[in-house]
Parts: C-alpha cells; sequence; structure tokens
C-alpha cells in the first residue's frame, strides 16, 4: 500500500516486518515459506515473530502520535530484553553495537536496528499510517516530520474525503 522508499539502514528490516500482515485484507506473509525465509524465520519461528511486529507496530503507532487502546510500548521493551546487544569495536576504532547473543536472531537484529536509529535520530521517523485499515509502516521523510499516512493517494485521500463527506451532511 505504501508508495514511498524504504526506510533507511536497519530501519528497513523493522518496516519490512511490521509490513508483512496486511490489515485490510488479513493476507500476512508470514504465512508463506518465502515470507518466513525473508526474515530468515522457521515456521516453529512465527508466532513469536508475529509477536515482535505487532509490538512494533505498535510503537510505529505511537510515532505517528497515536495510542492504540490495549496496547503497550513495554511489550516490545519485554521482547529486546531477549536480545541483548554489545559494543564492539574494529580495527580502525569505530564503535558499533552488535547483538551478544545469536547475530542471525530476527529479534537481535531488530535491536541492533532499533539502537542504531536511536543513536542516529531516525528511530521516531518510522510510523504507522493513522488509517485503522491500513496500519502500514513508512519512514516520514517530511521535514516537519508530520506526515499521518502512508500513502497520500490512498489513505489521506480516503480519509480527507471522509471528513469532507462528514462536513456535507453536517451542513444540510
Amino acid at each position: 500500500m505504501n508508495d514511498r522508499p524504504p526506510a533507511p539502514g536497519g530501519l528497513a528490516l523493522i518496516e519490512a516486518l511490521v509490513n508483512t500482515l496486511d490489515i485490510e485484507t488479513g493476507a500476512d506473509t508470514l504465512d508463506t515459506a518465502d515470507g518466513r525465509a525473508a526474515f530468515g524465520l522457521t515456521e516453529g519461528d512465527t508466532p513469536a515473530a508475529r509477536e515482535l511486529r505487532e509490538a512494533l507496530r505498535t510503537v510505529c503507532l505511537v510515532h505517528a502520535g497515536h495510542r492504540p487502546p490495549g496496547r503497550s510500548t513495554a511489550d516490545l521493551d519485554r521482547l529486546l530484553a531477549d536480545a541483548p546487544l554489545r559494543v564492539t569495536v574494529d580495527a580502525l576504532g569505530a564503535a558499533a553495537l552488535r547483538p551478544a547473543g545469536d547475530p542471525d536472531a530476527l529479534t537481535s537484529r531488530i535491536a541492533a536496528a532499533i539502537a542504531a536509529a536511536a543513536a542516529d535520530g531516525t528511530w521516531s521517523r518510522l510510523k504507522a499510517c493513522e488509517a485503522e485499515d491500513c496500519q502500514w509502516a513508512y519512514y516520514d521523510r517530511s521535514p516537519a516530520c508530520r506526515s499521518r499516512w502512508c500513502s497520500m493517494s490512498v489513505c489521506g485521500a480516503r480519509a480527507k474525503m471522509r471528513t469532507y463527506r462528514a462536513r456535507r451532511t453536517n451542513a444540510e
């Protein structure tokens, strides 16, 4: 649904994971072998990946200024506790955060991506569309960081049309 370019760096992984579920149709690419392979998952990893995905979606909604009822950012905090990071220094002296455990585990890769994005100031730009039937993740590149929809031509147009029709109905 998103007509925007993908998020930069490690945020692209998070954006891709959140967008494995199309809320409008119910299609979940984590149900397919190709969808799981894209994230290095086995069929047994799928329930945990779904839990991680929805916790990430909640944070993306919060970044966009929404407080989803019955959902909390504490869920993501709890999940990331299982993916500790450590500081590594390369031969040139550059420091980076790396997973302390299995570097290929999805939660570890997500934790490292969040840490890097928080450090460079881009984490809060990963948002979820405010349309309840969408909630697609997107990276907000607007100068003021105030984008509300994944696609102005789809979700934005629908919201503006609903507002217009409501005003017309109230005026009559």
